[in-house]
């Protein structure tokens, strides 16, 4: 049902269409209950959060507005961000996304309990599209898990399925916003590579090559919603990263690349 990757140490995951039951153009795995059927979606976020050891009402929603706000992560709640925080296990922070990027992040090593034992860590979750990286939202993410205690170069920061630059032709205002905020080498021949711009300003934030993963995945691919390939009307993915109040943290397993200093996307 889910995409993961083993540099993330909390339950999260980055969905695809698959394992769902809506049907028609929503057919799959969709969690956006705006205009399917509420009680397939219902269903859909039941079996995506039962897998990741949580239930409905502790997912932590966002109203994304393209923007560059971070709030506290807060379940059952849907806020008016682009990004969440949290120290706090029991809390499942989501993303919904159909062409821009998910963005999760953990610093594992924070919030360590008096034991010795590993507590929920330091988690963020964040959704970049254009316009949310012209203003640097995972650099907001970022700063804002600092003040729960996270440390950046102990960061990991896992960049999931979006749009590619080969699918991604954009117009005047787009190329002239990159290039005001100094992210014009991110666009090429009028496509935009928001991932790699993404990659960059993670660095820039004080990420070490080597805590950065991207799925390299394109969502305009049949396995994922995308909203500029189905001209507006499609479902959408969720990425979702939390600590489970019970039983042991999951492990993480999946398929990506890994990018460190020898990775191009990664220089900053």
């Amino acid at each position: 049902m889910i995409m993961t990757t083993p540099i993330l140490r909390a339950a999260h995951g980055f969905t695809s269409r698959a394992g769902g039951v809506s049907l028609g153009v929503y057919a799959g795995l969709n969690l956006d209950d705006r205009q399917d059927d509420p009680a397939a979606v219902s269903e859909n976020r039941r079996r995506l959060t039962a897998e990741l050891g949580f239930g409905p009402d502790q997912v932590s929603r966002l109203e994304q507005v393209h923007g560059a706000d971070v709030v506290q992560a807060s379940p059952g709640q849907v806020q008016r961000a682009d990004a969440q925080v949290t120290h706090q296990p029991g809390v499942l922070l989501a993303v919904a996304t159909a062409d821009c990027y998910p963005v999760l992040l953990e610093d594992p090593e924070a919030g360590t309990l008096q034991s010795g034992l590993p507590g929920a860590g330091v988690l963020g979750a964040a959704h970049a599209g254009w316009r949310g990286t012209v203003a640097d939202i995972v650099g907001h993410t970022v700063r804002a898990m600092v003040l729960l205690g996270a440390r950046p170069e102990r960061i990991r920061a896992a960049v999931g399925p979006g749009i590619c630059a080969a699918q991604y032709p954009v117009g005047g205002e787009v190329v002239s916003a990159f290039q005001q905020a100094g992210l014009g080498q991110f666009v090429q021949n009028g496509h935009l590579d928001l991932c790699a711009a993404n990659l960059h300003l993670l660095l820039r934030a004080g990420l070490l090559p080597g805590h950065l993963w991207a799925s390299g995945r394109c969502s305009t691919e049949s396995q994922f919603y995308s909203h500029r390939r189905d001209a507006g009307v499609t479902g959408r993915m969720w990425a979702v990263i939390g600590t489970p109040l019970q039983g042991p943290q999951l492990q993480s397993q999946g398929q990506g690349q890994d990018h460190n200093q020898d990775s191009p996307r990664t220089q900053a």
